[in-house]
């Protein structure tokens, strides 16, 4: 059928509405028997409200709707109509002189009602007997799921859900005690997410929709914890404002992964001040193929820098974060070099060329049990040598400010790797006091990111994927967690707010225990404790059960950003760079107990973990 066809067939339709309305009305006024005496009334009225039918429905745009996606915006439509053919109705009663009886003033309220009935009744039916048509076989035919959330992230699931043959909702779960027992599209709300587990096993539903976009991290943790402790397959919707906003739709669901059970709230941060910062600035990140420093790279970018400079040693690092900028963010100047932080003849020729502005220093050797045994110098070469190489140079070719990526090992460290990472800190603490070039420098730190190479998780990941066992150092180990994102942005956030010498302490929330994590991970993947074990390995070699984010003899003071606080540590003698630079000067190579030894001069605190 033709548009024209199709649109010649509503407008007929409207006119027979409108001859429905016009006799109907004047049935009920005379208790449906045919009032004698007004035939001709009724003709002349019809005719005249006919060609003004025909005015008011092109007015009001009647025709530009699709019947099968009848919804409020034809609804007004309607309304229009029908005020504008009621409008006529009243100017006609007001000037009728012609014979016979008056047209009953009853009609100026029965006539529209009936009208309006008639029009938007007919386009709601038409509506409903196509989608019947087109998605009534499919209601039972999908695997049972219970949705969580009735609100109105709920709402436009379920109306996507009923329209596929994959699922058929059955129940829905909501915390509002003023939704439970009623229902939304013609789906019952059962009761609180508590119940979850209950009606999982009432409906003999495996699979659960978490429909809360804008819902706290708390209540999905909870939900999703439940939902997968029960054996359900879970998934999660796009945020309200990606669904808003027609980025995503409802039904681009993904499962929930091991990031949605951590609860952490999404970040916000002072976009204004990281923009002064950043803004039409040259940016040098080291280490900018890593985990940490490529997602710096993409943050950085959001922000407008004049040009990226992207210092890597690995190629295949490099090469990867320069194919991500051309491909997904072709508006912005990159320039990928590959170098190492301990070549000073290097860096020199890259501070000279390119004259950045603000250096991020994420290059760093962060796996605990390799740097602990046969690579301590390495790390004490790279971790401690290299940031104070790279740090000189941003003082010396005058760098605005350059920060310190760091790591909540640096507290009280137990092994190589936290020793290097807090001897580095005190290098930029001593470069900050003696106040060469005016160049601000910042630390952050901050505990373990989710997915960052030769974490936990996808070690797990790829252990559940071989059929397991899944691999735990110990059933008390336990870490704090972050999105890689989220830590990419608190950076940003501490960089503008430091005014230099600052340590930054990112807040990493609750540590979660490791086991806890792997059994998450074994159920998130549709598998039981039955089918994939755990086994327990023993500390690794600098693994200690918890990790700090403050040393005992630290003080912290607030920031305006709730998820940043500032830690003064002991002061740093004035001799500290010349001697420690002698030591760092040493031909190699260093046993390992020498570096140990050497590291607990630097660092008191450090107490090596012996295994």
């Amino acid at each position: 059928m033709t548009n024209t066809t199709r649109t010649a067939l509503v407008f007929l339709f409207d006119l027979i509405a409108t001859a429905v309305a016009w006799v109907g009305g004047f049935l009920i006024r005379f208790n449906f028997t045919w009032p004698p005496g007004y035939s001709d009334k009724m003709l002349f009225g019809l005719g005249i409200l006919l060609v003004i039918q025909v005015f008011a429905c092109r007015w009001a745009g009647l025709y530009r709707g699709m019947w099968i996606f009848a919804s409020l915006p034809d609804l007004k439509r309607v309304l229009q109509a029908v005020a504008v053919s009621s409008f006529g109705l009243v100017v006609l009663v007001a000037l009728d002189r012609t014979e016979g009886p008056a047209i009953p003033r009853s009609m100026i309220v029965l006539y529209p009602m009936l009208l309006l009935v008639v029009m938007g009744g007919g386009r709601a039916a038409w509506r409903m007997w196509k989608e019947h048509r087109m998605y009534g076989g499919l209601v039972a035919a999908g695997k049972p799921v219970v949705v969580v959330g009735a609100g109105t992230g709920g709402a436009m699931l379920v109306r996507e859900l009923e329209r596929s043959a994959d699922w058929r909702v059955v129940a829905l779960v909501d915390d509002d005690p003023a939704k439970w027992r009623l229902e939304l599209l013609g789906h019952p709300v059962v009761g609180a997410i508590d119940l979850l587990p209950q009606v999982l096993g009432d409906y003999k539903a495996h699979h659960v929709i978490l429909a809360m976009p804008s819902a706290a991290s708390d209540a999905l943790k909870r939900a999703a914890d439940l939902a997968v402790r029960a054996g359900a397959h879970v998934f999660t919707v796009p945020g309200l404002e990606d669904l808003m906003s027609g980025k995503v739709a409802v039904n681009a669901m993904r499962p929930v992964d091991i990031e949605d059970l951590l609860g952490r709230d999404p970040v916000k941060i002072d976009s204004v001040h990281v923009q002064w910062m950043i803004t039409r600035k040259t940016v040098l990140i080291t280490g900018a193929g890593g985990s940490i420093g490529s997602e710096l790279c993409r943050q950085v970018a959001r922000f407008a820098p004049l040009r990226l400079v992207l210092l890597e040693a690995s190629e295949f690092a490099l090469y990867r974060i320069e194919q991500w900028f051309r491909v997904h963010r072709v508006d912005v100047e990159i320039v990928p070099l590959a170098g190492d932080v301990k070549d000073a003849a290097r860096l020199d020729e890259i501070f000279a060329d390119w004259k950045p502005q603000l250096v991020f220093h994420a290059a760093a050797y962060k796996h605990v049990p390799l740097m602990e045994v046969g690579n301590a110098w390495q790390a004490v070469r790279n971790n401690v040598l290299g940031t104070l190489q790279v740090a000189v140079h941003a003082q010396r070719h005058g760098a605005e400010r350059f920060v310190l990526i760091s790591t909540d090992k640096a507290v009280n460290p137990t092994n190589v790797m936290g020793a290097t990472k807090r001897l580095a800190e005190m290098v930029c603490e001593a470069l900050q006091t003696a106040g060469q070039g005016g160049t601000q420098m910042e630390m952050v730190r901050f505990g373990n990111v989710l997915g960052s190479t030769g974490s936990v998780i996808p070690k797990f990941a790829e252990q559940i994927a071989r059929g397991g066992p899944v691999t735990v150092t110990h059933p008390e180990i336990n870490r704090y967690f972050m999105s890689i994102p989220e830590a990419a942005q608190l950076v940003l956030q501490a960089a503008a707010m430091g005014q230099g010498g600052e340590i930054f302490v990112l807040d990493m929330g609750e540590p979660v225990k490791i086991v806890d994590l792997a059994r998450n991970m074994i159920r998130l993947s549709g598998y039981t404790e039955d089918d994939i074990r755990i086994e327990f390995t023993g500390l690794r070699p600098g693994e200690k059960l918890y990790e700090e984010l403050l040393a005992d003899a630290e003080e912290t003071r607030e920031t305006p950003h709730p998820k940043l606080r500032i830690a003064r540590s002991r002061p740093v003698a004035d001799c500290f760079l010349d001697e420690l630079m002698q030591w760092l000067s040493q031909p190699g190579p260093v046993d390992d107990e020498t570096v140990r030894t050497g590291l607990k001069r630097w660092v008191p605190e450090y107490e090596p973990a012996r295994h």
